[in-house]
C-alpha cells in the first residue's frame, strides 16, 4: 500500500497546478468481468487511487493487484499467482488525459461525456488505451466512470490450456471514482 501511495504521490508531482486544481479519490473502484459459456469471473478492487487535474485534464489511476476481491478464494489465488503474477507485477496504473476537457465544467452541475487517452501499464506491459467515459458534477462533487475492454494477449497474460475455456480473451474493465478536492 505504501508503494502505491508513493507512486501516486510521485505522479502528482508531474501535475503543474495548485492543489485546488487537483481532485482525488483514494478508494476508487476498478472492476473486471470475464464471461464465457463455461464461467463468469467477476472481481472488484475498492482501493484504487485516482487523481484528475481539472485544469490540464491529466488523469491517473493506480491499483494494487492483490487488492482485487473475488467471490471464490481459489479464483483470487489463481489470479494473483498464475495470471497476474502479483508478486512480480504488484500494481497497474493508467496515466492519461481527458481529450475533450473544454467540454467539461467542473464548477457546474451536469453530465459530461468524455474521451480519455493514455497508457495502461499492467503485468509489466504498457499499451495505449482510449476509452469513453462520463463525468457527473452534482452539488460540487465529481463522479467519473468508464468501461473499456482489455485483451489479455496485449499484456502477455497467459491462460493455461486447462482453463482457457473459462477465461475470456477480452476482459471488460469498469472504473468508478468519487472525487473530492486534494487536501
Amino acid at each position: 500500500m505504501k508503494s502505491l501511495l508513493f507512486s501516486a504521490g510521485m505522479l502528482l508531482a508531474v501535475f503543474s497546478a495548485t492543489a485546488q486544481d487537483i481532485i482525488q479519490d483514494r478508494t476508487a473502484r476498478v472492476k473486471f468481468f470475464s464471461t464465457t459459456p463455461v464461467e463468469n469471473i467477476d472481481a472488484v478492487n475498492n482501493e484504487a487511487t485516482s487523481f484528475i487535474n481539472t485544469k490540464t485534464g491529466d488523469v491517473v489511476f493506480a491499483v494494487l493487484i492483490k487488492s482485487f476481491r473475488f467471490e471464490k478464494a481459489l479464483m483470487e489465488e489463481h489470479f494473483n499467482e498464475n495470471y497476474m503474477e502479483s508478486s512480480k507485477y504488484p500494481k497497474s496504473d493508467f496515466k492519461g488525459k481527458i481529450n475533450n476537457l473544454n467540454e467539461v465544467n467542473f464548477q457546474k452541475d451536469g453530465e459530461y461525456a468524455v474521451k480519455v487517452s493514455g497508457n495502461l501499464t499492467m503485468h509489466g506491459v504498457t499499451k495505449p488505451v482510449t476509452a469513453d467515459g462520463k463525468i457527473i458534477v452534482k452539488g460540487g462533487k465529481v463522479f467519473a466512470t468508464s468501461k473499456f475492454k482489455v485483451r489479455l494477449d496485449d499484456y502477455k497474460i497467459e491462460r493455461p490450456a486447462v482453463v482457457a475455456n473459462k477465461i475470456a480473451d477480452t476482459i471488460e474493465v469498469t472504473v468508478e471514482a468519487d472525487y473530492e478536492p486534494k487536501k
